[in-house]
């Protein structure tokens, strides 16, 4: 199969048209690609001002005065705000750890950092007056990496912590530190026949989204402000916000707007309290649009991270040990970042028998930009370097890649070094069978029938850098493990409310959730459901926003699995109260009804034989039914804070790659031909978003391994390529060829069988292409991304 077609393995739809398992069309697919979708940076509002933030332009500084008055005194300008204008006591927020000041005071930690915030008429209005406040700084030494920030003598980046990770770090510059230890690593050492070792660079990758932050706040009668926003979880940035306006919750109702990607980079607050705070201020809506350079100091990015890593083995290729330590760069604030180091602890072992394990996990705070959630989420980074030393060890054997990897591949039943039993299907092994017996691309594939060469299919492309001289194929294979959903005790659920009428002489469903459409297909999913458990054609899936209980965040590749699980549990709800309207008014009539196995399709209800007792239009009638239910998955615990033993993860999926590139070696040009990927996605609910999902997760990996990387200047902590004038991210003609081969081995604990899809792909592309490299050079690569200067030598 190709970019384009639909593996055929994938099983068959539900007997109701449109229902679970068919590939129905996204209702905003059309709108994005024809440009006509409205993004939330669309949104407009009669007599609307605009908001603009004024940033640092340093990335480590005491603030000495900010003078605003001229600011204030340009035509067309409302209000400016700094720090001393915020109307509560509470002035900070943040995921966990509530260290994010809503505007700098005292200092600033990083390059970017707001600073004041001003509405006016007109958006060039309010940046000319922004640029005119006048702001003294005196500038610090920054911290750039661990050396900086764990010496004795280091500045603190925050000064007199008191959150509840500051009792298990030996420096107020670690945001949080988690071991993993299992069995004897120093015995085993022992045992060893072959040691390879490691150590690993990862670059710092940016989401990159469509749609930049943005949004727009109107204040309301009741002295409340209505949001609408781009955002991945609308509960979270509630409960966030209303602290810091000095509002109760219900006065901050909070609607989703047009998203067109988030990755990560909108779990954390942007513009959000910025734009509420200006509307109660001047008592006008308040529009904030962020252009493109704002929007790379406006969210947070991947975490960087150097790995060291130590493999042993015996001479017939058994793993023997594991240690590693993994330094995450977590940048001025913590965001997500005590999370990021428990997946990155968790899962850096990746997906094999280890029985002997010594791990450790930490994150710094330093004056680099914030780190927080991205795609893989800690995840990607372990498997770069876990793939890697799979190879080293191949080679020091002797053996075949793949099979070392076979060799001592996880199952089900496998003892994680947490101590977690996988309890459902873990088909690594079958994983990469599948994608090494997948055909290879042909060989030079760049020559044309009359053996002039396409140079659009050679590594630079259209640049005509070369016309094959020099060029060297090479193929290399990766598989990583992810975990699905909330971790280490969260309490992670969701919340679906849904009604089912007659309209128009229909019958009707109503889907309402407080989900986030970031352009991960869930609200086809959802109206997928719906029609599968209801049995009728129309679901209109209402906006969400906060009028509906929590549906959590559009992240952990959860969506799908939490909230499609309160749907089908609301659902089930509804049906059954149907069913009792309809014994109600029909069961008398036909024994049928007493059976417990009634079912609803295609607007009637039938038996489990077919036998239709009656139309749906008829049973409701006048009547409608409306149910809210919740949806939890199973409870999870915190990891142990001294051995990192415990049920941390509620689910796993899986993903191998096999990557074939070709490279120019005299030029240090890469052109990746063929990423093949084979999952386990557990059930398909639409094959065709699961398609979507794993070539997009395919292509992200990709930038990360060739061409993605936020630069941050070592000495001023200052990024150097806010813009992607300057930051690469792959497009259509860096695209190769993606087949994928979809397997479905059903998790008992989850909705339908499901896994999480979205992210497994992101992990293992990237060392998949860095390995096809190092097989095509020979050279021993180390580091994302891989650059010119780094295959010829120059660097």
């Amino acid at each position: 199969m190709g970019t384009t077609g639909l593996p055929t393995n994938l099983t068959q739809g539900s007997r109701t048209k449109g229902g679970i398992g068919e590939s129905t069309l996204r209702p905003d697919g059309v709108l994005k690609v024809t440009g006509e979708f409205a993004y939330s940076s669309d949104m407009w509002h009669e007599d609307m001002l605009w908001g603009q933030i004024l940033r640092s332009t340093v990335a480590h500084a005491e603030i000495l005065s900010i003078d605003t008055a001229e600011a204030l005194a340009t035509p067309g300008v409302y209000a400016v705000m700094t720090y001393d204008d915020l109307p509560t006591e509470v002035k900070h927020y943040g995921l966990e750890i509530q260290d994010t000041p809503v505007l700098a005071h005292g200092k600033v930690r990083h390059h970017g950092e707001p600073v004041a915030i001003v509405a006016a008429d007109h958006p060039e209005t309010a940046r000319r007056a922004a640029a005119k406040i006048k702001v003294e700084y005196r500038e610090l030494p920054v911290i750039t990496d661990e050396a900086s920030a764990t010496a004795p003598d280091a500045i603190h980046v925050h000064e007199g912590r008191t959150d509840h990770h500051i009792g298990h770090v030996a420096h107020p510059n670690i945001v949080h530190r988690q071991p993993i230890v299992r069995g004897d690593v120093a015995a085993a050492r022992e045992r060893a026949d072959v040691i390879v070792e490691g150590e690993y660079v990862f670059g710092m990758q940016d989401q990159a989204f469509l749609g930049p932050e943005s949004g727009l706040a109107v204040p309301a009668e009741d002295g409340g402000v209505d949001l609408y926003i781009a955002t991945q979880w609308l509960h979270s940035d509630l409960r966030q916000i209303a602290p810091v306006l000095g509002l109760p919750e219900d006065k901050v109702r909070m609607t989703l707007a047009g998203v067109g990607g988030a990755f990560g980079g909108r779990e954390d607050l942007s513009m959000q309290i910025h734009a509420c705070l200006l509307a109660l201020r001047t008592g006008k809506p308040v529009k904030i649009v962020y252009n493109r350079f704002e929007s790379f100091f406006g969210h947070v990015h991947r975490h960087p991270a150097k790995l060291y890593y130590e493999h042993g083995a015996t001479s017939d290729g058994k793993l023997t040990h594991l240690k590693a330590r993994i330094v995450l760069d977590g940048g001025a604030y913590a965001s997500a970042s005590p999370a990021v180091v428990g997946n990155a602890s968790s899962l850096g072992a990746g997906p094999y028998v280890i029985d002997d394990v010594d791990i450790e996990a930490i994150a710094l705070y330093t004056n680099n930009p914030p780190c927080g959630a991205m795609r893989g989420f800690g995840a990607v980074q372990a498997c770069f370097a876990y793939e890697a030393q799979m190879d080293k060890l191949a080679a020091k054997l002797g053996m075949d890649p793949v099979q070392l990897r076979q060799l001592n591949a996880m199952e089900q039943g496998t003892l994680l070094p947490t101590g977690q039993a996988v309890d459902s299907p873990a088909p690594v092994a079958e994983l990469l069978r599948r994608v090494k017996a997948m055909p290879l691309p042909p060989e030079q594939q760049w020559l044309t029938a009359g053996e002039a060469p396409d140079v659009r299919q050679l590594p630079g492309g259209l640049s005509n850098t070369t016309h094959g001289e020099g060029v060297v194929r090479g193929i290399g294979y990766a598989v990583g493990i992810k975990n699905v959903g909330f971790s280490e005790g969260f309490d992670d659920y969701s919340t679906a409310r849904v009604r089912m009428e007659v309209v128009g002489g229909e019958p009707v469903a109503t889907v309402h959730t407080a989900m986030a459409e970031v352009g991960q297909g869930g609200i086809t999913v959802h109206a997928q459901i719906a029609r599968t458990e209801l049995g009728v054609t129309q679901v209109t899936i209402n906006p969400a926003d906060t009028q509906v209980g929590s549906a959590g965040s559009t992240s952990a590749s959860r969506q799908t699995y939490v909230t499609g699980g309160a749907v089908r549990n609301s659902c089930e709800l509804v049906r059954e109260k149907v069913l009792e309207i309809g014994r109600r008014k029909f069961g008398t009539y036909h024994p049928a009804w007493a059976t417990a196995e009634l079912l609803l399709e295609g607007g009637k209800v039938v038996t489990d034989a077919g036998e239709v007792l009656a139309d749906l239009v008829d049973v409701l009638g006048d009547e409608a039914v409306e149910v809210e239910a919740e949806w939890r998955h199973r409870p999870t615990e915190p990891f142990d804070l001294r051995t990192g033993q415990g049920f941390g993860h509620v689910q796993y999926t899986f993903a191998a790659h096999r990557a074939v590139v070709e490279v120019d070696t005299e030029l240090g040009l890469v052109k990746v031909i063929e990423l093949a990927c084979a999952q386990d996605v557990g059930k398909a609910l639409n094959p065709l978003s699961v398609l979507g999902q794993i070539q997009g997760g395919t292509v992200q990996g990709l930038g990360i391994a060739v061409m993605e990387e936020i630069v941050v200047d070592p000495k001023t902590a200052k990024v150097r390529n806010p813009s992607f004038t300057d930051y690469l991210i792959p497009t259509i003609l860096d695209t190769p060829t993606i087949p994928v081969d979809v397997l479905e081995l059903a998790d008992d604990h989850a909705p339908y069988g499901l896994r999480g899809v979205g992210e497994a792909p992101t992990l293992s592309s990237t060392p998949a292409v860095l390995a096809a490299i190092r097989d095509a050079t020979g050279l021993d690569l180390n580091r994302t991304p891989v650059r010119p200067e780094h295959l010829t030598g120059t660097a």
